[in-house]
């Protein structure tokens, strides 16, 4: 559940990750990107003998079977989102990821369906490894504009949440040149935030945004012992998110 309030969620309906993992690999073989590197600061060291299998961050835990479901406006339209961690695993550059699938509507459509791919380091940042995403905003051919698996294609990993979140300089979540470059940095770290699931002490709030869209910039905040629970535009389209449930046990794909 990266948080992303307007992105993220995996193909159209009732159907398992499992079957979707089959077949992104052709999405990004045939979406090259014409020559374009990561800048040379940015090339972190991916080996997977430094992962461990659980993801248990303390701002984002990502425990099997758990369904978020969040509620928000976007363009004063009714929001809703659905973020589930599967059982599912994928391995990608060596390490094992959970695979987390999420799903957004407006107005009850269907908009946005993907898979995303986390994995955990010994230190216990939570990294993201890629993502499949179809959008149907624009017709009933999926785009899948912003898909990325690091590894593939000169995309690179990011951090979507630090072992040990402070203030301080902003850092990369993803790196897929001219179509992922999501940045992040944490602006505020143990503000109280009531939303409708209820009243939170322990949070991290963070400031997101991308240089592919700089009229875009969102805030974040992720409560300890949960993870994403509201997110607001402050600048671009305005929207917000906001959790009001969570259900443990959920089979792998839940039911539209």
């Amino acid at each position: 559940m990266e948080g992303k309030i307007h992105r993220r969620a995996v193909l159209g309906g009732i159907v398992s990750a499992s079957a979707l993992l089959a077949s992104p690999s052709s999405i990004f073989a045939a979406r090259r990107s014409t020559g374009a590197t990561p800048e040379a600061a940015y090339n972190p060291t991916i080996d997977p003998v430094n992962f461990v299998a659980k993801i248990d961050n303390p701002y984002f835990p990502l425990i099997p079977g758990t369904l978020f479901i969040l509620e928000g406006e976007k363009e004063e339209q009714k929001q809703r989102n659905e973020v589930l961690v599967t059982s599912d695993t994928k391995s990608i550059m060596g390490v094992t990821c959970v695979v987390v699938e999420d799903r957004v509507w407006v107005e009850e459509k269907l908009i946005e369906s993907t898979l995303d791919w986390y994995a955990q380091d010994k230190d216990g940042n939570v990294w993201y490894m890629g993502e499949y995403s179809e959008s149907y905003e624009n017709g009933s051919t999926p785009d899948t504009t912003g898909s990325w698996e690091g590894g593939v294609d000169g995309a690179l990993p990011g951090i979507i949440m630090q072992a040990n979140p402070v203030k301080g300089d902003p850092y990369r979540q993803e790196y897929y040149a001219g179509e992922a470059e999501d940045m992040a940095q944490v602006i505020e770290v143990g503000t109280p935030i009531t939303v409708a699931y209820g009243s939170l002490d322990e949070t991290v709030v963070t400031r997101e945004w991308s240089p592919l869209e700089p009229e875009v910039e969102e805030q974040k905040t992720y409560a300890k012992g949960i993870g994403f629970v509201y997110g607001v535009s402050v600048k671009g389209e305005q929207e917000t998110l906001e959790l009001i449930d969570i259900q443990t046990g959920v089979a792998a794909t839940p039911v539209a």
